[in-house]
């Protein structure tokens, strides 16, 4: 994905909304661009600039270019923070002619074993838990195309922007028992949690994990809305 946005990009310059501590970012630096992110959270800000981004502290739609201009915008994991008419319109002021505003999100499919112990201890813990196995398995991508029509209905609706496209990248990824432990407090829902509840959660899932074996491998769908700047914007 990265490659074909810096592809049918103009140039090298890239404008990250919502970079977070810059994994999107310096994706894109490892591609030969020059990459500014904008961040409303400092803390993050503060990570990302240690691993080597540039980062202006704004929520994008305050954000102020000062007359700069890039050759992408993108947002991975973030667009749906965003006003998707006035986020598009702001990316439409910055963008050179022909640059692309591409908004993305990683949508994982978990193992039906792992996915089964997660929902049941979110059930015990929080009986009005969105997460049921199937949101978690294969019916996970449905719940992100609203999301992608959100977007693209922004981008129609601000003008300035060719048909948008839709684009799909299957891959996969393992994890240790740890691994993912480690990263499962990091979920939205799961910060909301109190310690004691989070901890029967992860102790659920650390053993269906250990059933496998330790580790699994997990599937991912990055799904993607993309439009090019029109020249007479």
């Amino acid at each position: 994905m990265v490659d074909r946005i810096v592809a049918g990009s103009p140039g090298p310059e890239v404008l990250d909304v919502g970079c977070g501590t810059g994994i999107a970012a310096r994706q894109f630096q490892a591609a030969g661009c020059k990459v500014l992110g904008v961040e409303p959270d400092a803390r993050m800000a503060d990570v990302a600039r240690q691993l080597g981004v540039e980062v202006d502290v704004a929520t994008f739609e305050a954000w102020d270019p000062s007359g700069r201009q890039c050759d992408a915008v993108v947002a991975g994991q973030a667009w749906h923070w965003v006003d998707p008419v006035a986020g598009a319109a702001k990316a439409r002021q910055v963008l050179r002619p022909g640059g692309r505003l591409a908004a993305f999100w990683n949508v994982f499919e978990l193992p039906p074993d792992v996915a089964e112990a997660f929902a049941a201890a979110y059930r015990r813990v929080a009986p009005d838990s969105p997460f049921t196995v199937q949101a978690m398995t294969k019916q996970a991508l449905d719940g992100y195309q609203a999301l992608i029509t959100k977007a693209t209905d922004g981008m129609q609706e601000a003008g300035g922007f060719n048909a948008p496209e839709q684009w799909r990248f299957a891959w996969e990824w393992s994890y240790t028992r740890a691994a993912w432990l480690e990263q499962m407090p990091t979920h939205g829902a799961l910060t909301r949690l109190p310690s004691d509840k989070l901890a029967e959660v992860l102790k659920s899932v650390g053993a269906a994990i250990d059933a496998l074996g330790g580790s699994f491998t997990m599937r991912y769908t990055t799904v993607a809305v993309a439009a090019a700047r029109t020249a007479t914007a």
